[in-house]
């Protein structure tokens, strides 16, 4: 980060904990319906936040509270293609009982800030804040103009914000061609000489699905060959242990491919699974990547213990590869059988990009600039998110949030997980990181 500045401001990487403290306070969590608080709170303070330092954001209310804030920087070249920074404010709920400091406080402990969204993904959002905030009162114009969105209800598929503003207000991304989100530019210690920072390429699509079946109504205590609940239950058994199989994505073979050379290691290709094993903290990230999945999450049937229903429902969370959509359906129905009646709740595409490119060169200047040891890989996200509705712009996009970690921390158990916390030097690197990045971008 540049010292520059007028006298009496707060640099961006001093600045960045109080921000991320504060995110954190505001509670935005999204239970996937509008019975939670919203986002408007936290798309005023962004709003705040950027007004401060001269820009004119814009806050766009999708359905009541629902809000997401958007503003455009003028860079110093404004006939180049403008850079889309982007990041979600809602976070997944969380229970108070569960953590050692309260999720909503944005305490700091152990060298962390504690809270819901200190990974997914307030950190970001302060971090982004911070830099551009500095840059603004230091007069530092970025080489070309930069799209902030901060963005409402990415955790349930992003319907009330990126999908709202993709669909109803493309206008304010006019000119993006490149984009950096979240779940991307996290550190990955090989050894003493080598940290790999995972940059997101790709990712899976997705088919969040309900599955009903309807049976016959009748007394609990009586002979019952056609029970909804038998008939779904082991519908859903089959399918919550199906091992899908392994298919190997150009993203992933990019990485596991880097991974071998950083581990001086010939990988398998019939053992890939060893190979993710030796990932520690990420493994469960990158394991994922390796075949579709289908998770059972939710059951639902009945209203009294001896009243045999009607109709059984569940859940179950659908992931797919880029390239195999056909292939995992055919196999969900394969497992489900005739009985069992599918639709989707939510269902969104997979998305995957090159890792190459002046964008990723800028990246990797910036890493190196702050961690001499840094080399950055592509890789491929388990999860969603809102790059799949920018995608539909034409934008490319990654997954950027440069994070330099400890490696005991379990990174990949952060995300919607009890304890939630990033490093508050993490947070510091990443916007020295940030700002080198759009100096060379």
């Amino acid at each position: 980060m540049s010292d520059t500045g007028t006298a009496g401001t707060v640099r961006g990487e001093d600045e960045v904990v109080d921000l991320c403290r504060d995110l954190i306070r505001i509670d935005t969590s999204n239970y996937g319906d509008h019975s939670g608080p919203g986002e408007r709170k936290a798309a005023e303070y962004v709003a705040e936040k950027l007004a401060e330092v001269g820009l004119e954001p814009r806050i766009i209310e999708s359905h009541k509270g629902r809000a997401s804030t958007v503003a455009r920087i003028q860079g110093e070249d404004p006939s180049r293609p403008a850079l889309l920074i982007h990041g979600h404010t809602d976070v997944v709920p969380a229970n108070a009982a569960d953590w050692t400091h309260d999720p909503f406080s944005g305490e700091i402990a152990d060298g962390c800030v504690w809270g819901r969204g200190a990974v997914d993904m307030k950190d970001m959002d302060a971090m982004t804040l911070a830099v551009v905030r500095d840059r603004l009162r230091s007069g530092r114009r970025p080489p070309r103009d930069i799209v902030l969105a901060f963005l409402a209800d990415e955790e349930a598929g992003g319907t009330w914000g990126a999908r709202h503003l993709v669909d109803n207000h493309p206008d304010l991304f006019e000119g993006v061609t490149e984009a950096i989100g979240e779940v991307g530019g996290f550190s990955f210690s090989v050894n003493e000489q080598l940290r790999l920072y995972l940059v997101e390429t790709a990712e899976k699509g997705m088919h969040w699905m309900k599955l009903t079946v309807d049976g016959t109504a009748g007394h609990g205590s009586m002979i019952h060959k056609d029970n909804a609940i038998t008939e779904l239950s082991e519908a859903v058994a089959r399918l919550g242990r199906h091992e899908f199989p392994v298919r190997v994505t150009k993203t992933t073979r990019h990485f596991l491919d880097e991974l071998g050379d950083a581990l001086g290691l010939e990988l398998d290709p019939e053992d890939m699974e060893a190979t993710i094993n030796r990932l520690g903290g990420i493994a469960k990230l990158i394991g994922a990547t390796l075949r579709n999945t289908a998770n059972p999450t939710q059951l639902g049937a009945g209203y009294k213990v001896n009243v045999i229903p009607g109709q059984a429902t569940a859940y179950v969370d659908g992931r797919f590869l880029p390239g195999h959509e056909e292939e995992f359906l055919a196999d969900v129905d394969r497992l489900l059988g005739p009985r069992v009646r599918r639709e989707d709740v939510h269902a969104d595409k997979a998305v995957e990009t090159t890792f190459d490119g002046a964008l990723v060169e800028a990246m990797q200047t910036a890493l190196v600039a702050e961690d001499p040891i840094a080399r950055a890989v592509p890789y491929m996200l388990s999860g969603g998110t809102d790059a799949k509705s920018f995608d539909d712009l034409g934008i490319r996009c990654f997954g950027f949030a440069p994070l330099k970690l400890p490696p005991e921390l379990d990174f990949a158990g952060m995300f919607h997980g009890v304890d939630e916390r990033v490093p508050v030097d993490a947070l510091q690197f990443g916007v020295r990181v940030l700002d080198r990045f759009l100096d060379a971008s």
